[in-house]
């Protein structure tokens, strides 16, 4: 009993870190008006989280299991996938995208990525059972209908969105191909994080296991992907892209927030798994959750008022949380090792 409510206690802080990520990236994003800056943000966040803490708390000893290449190998792969994800989020909020239905449309297709991924790694498509996928159809549906009668932001358009509007509608044809350009690009970002984070779960899970269950080492090893590509390919790319962004001190400390609590959203994760959790439940139940979080939030931090809230937004809501549960009740539980002779 103690393992399963330690189980939902690390989903708990999986699916609210990651629900407030987006909204916070955005303001990120926005006070630099960059891509690739706030993703430097989020890598150093990782790297003093996911890799200085743990290193010094394995330094104490105490800590089960002991490194192994294979579980570097899956460990350091999950890291390259979530950094990747964080990515496309950035380039997706980055094209015009707002966090309010950018990030329901990549924790709604994330569950099913991650559980076919789960179902190939783990040869147990047969236990692809009728509750099961009905479950996972209503996390799905429960984060269309959020995003589609979402509630208005209204927020203000920065200076440089401004423009681009007063020059788009100057010409119909050139408003309708800009329009269909920014909508592609968001797709495609849309597409990169909901793939990336969809494989992340069931990978770091490998990582975790030929670890023998260590909480801390696969968290380096995530650290260390974050730190090489969000730190050091963004840093020396800014030159060669011509980025045109600029450092400050609110942009900084807001990316610096997003990636923290993207770290902390690993932890949980591993947390949950060392709980005795499979990819094939806790993911699907992180991702049905963070997207209300994250609606809920972005209203909060725009200050859009509640009589925006549609009776079908609130419906939305519930069909995500009896979609988790349901996913979470049958889920797929694994094959039993063979017996011995």
């Amino acid at each position: 009993m103690t393992h399963v409510f330690g189980m939902l206690a690390a989903i708990a802080l999986t699916a609210i870190c990651w629900g407030v990520y987006g909204p916070v990236l955005h303001f990120g994003r926005d006070a630099m008006q960059s891509a690739l800056r706030p993703f430097v943000c989020v890598g150093l966040a990782y790297f003093l989280i996911a890799v200085i803490a743990p290193v010094a708390l394995l330094w104490r000893g105490g800590e089960k299991g002991g490194w192994t290449s294979k579980g570097v190998l899956w460990s350091m792969l999950s890291g390259v996938a979530g950094s990747l994800g964080a990515l496309g989020v950035i380039l997706a909020l980055t094209a015009g995208g707002n966090p309010i239905y950018v990030m329901p449309l990549v924790f709604g297709g994330a569950p099913v990525v991650n559980t076919l991924m789960s179902a190939y790694l783990n040869k147990s498509f047969d236990q692809l059972k009728a509750p099961f996928l009905a479950g996972l159809i209503l996390v799905i549906t429960g984060a269309v209908t959020v995003l589609v009668f979402k509630p208005q932001s209204h927020t203000k358009p920065d200076a440089p969105q401004a423009a681009a509007v007063v020059q788009a509608d100057s010409s119909a044809t050139d408003g309708v191909e800009k329009k269909t350009e920014r909508f592609i690009e968001i797709l495609l970002a849309v597409s990169l994080a909901l793939l990336s984070w969809g494989v992340y779960g069931p990978v770091l899970h490998k990582g975790q296991a030929a670890m023998g269950g260590s909480r801390f080492r696969p968290l380096i090893c995530i650290g260390i992907a974050y730190f090489l590509i969000a730190v050091l390919v963004p840093l020396s790319l800014l030159q060669p892209l011509g980025d045109k962004g600029s450092w400050s001190l609110v942009g900084v400390a807001w990316s610096t927030a997003a990636g923290s609590l993207g770290a902390i959203g690993a932890l949980g994760t591993i947390l949950a798994f060392a709980c005795g959790g499979k990819p094939f439940t806790v993911m699907p139940v992180v991702f049905g959750f963070a997207p209300v979080i994250n609606t809920l939030t972005t209203l909060s931090l725009s200050h859009t008022p509640t009589s925006a809230l549609s009776p079908f937004f609130l419906a939305g809501i519930l069909i995500v949380g009896v979609g988790a549960a349901t996913v979470l009740t049958f889920g797929p539980r694994g094959h039993a090792p063979p017996k011995p002779a």
